[in-house]
């Protein structure tokens, strides 16, 4: 179902249109945070090289990190379904948390404590100021829609944007089929 308003909970889904960026290209971004301050969001779909363990030599955990976006891409974001075992996480939705206190996560990771399910690792996040994001929603770089995803923890990063495509029907179902690279069609 499409929205209008990018509200945390909610996913932002690139419009085929931005074929150019190469940050956002094919991107889905589940909305954290959203304020008169501006948006903050992580992108779902583009996993790094990296593991949690090559980042931190100290946690003992083979997690894939994600890129989160271009904005701080030196520090290291997760969100989660597990409040009741992080402490300060900040809540999204009814379903997911961002942030907590790091040393305790850091505790259940070396203790086995957590799986993939429970949580998702992100270098930098994806941020805009509110006038920044109306100004790319307003140019259709953008369509939001409701997370209908049960756990976003583990949706296939390959998938999600042609599924979202998919759904949306009418043309978006070509372009969800077309090659990462037309020319290479």
């Amino acid at each position: 179902m499409l929205d209008k308003t990018p509200t945390k909970g909610k996913l932002l889904i690139a419009e085929p249109s931005i074929l150019n960026d190469k940050e956002f290209n094919r991107s889905v971004i589940y909305l954290t945070e959203h304020s008169e301050d501006g948006c903050i969001g992580f992108i779902l779909n583009r996993p790094t090289e990296f593991l949690l363990k090559d980042l931190i030599p100290e946690i003992d955990c083979d997690f894939t990190v994600y890129s989160g976006g271009p904005v701080e891409q030196e520090n290291l974001y997760f969100i989660h379904k597990v409040p009741e075992l992080i402490p300060d996480s900040i809540q999204i939705d009814t379903n997911f948390y961002w942030g907590g206190d790091f040393n305790i996560l850091t505790k259940l990771l070396n203790e086995k404590a957590l799986d993939v399910a429970d949580i998702r690792f992100f270098l930098g996040y994806s941020g805009w100021s509110i006038n920044q994001l109306n100004e790319e929603l307003n140019e259709s770089t953008w369509k939001i829609t409701k997370n209908k995803y049960p756990n976003l923890l583990t949706i296939k990063s390959d998938d999600i944007w042609k599924n979202q495509l998919m759904a949306f029907g009418g043309e978006y179902q070509i372009w969800a089929n077309a090659p990462k690279n037309p020319a290479l069609n």
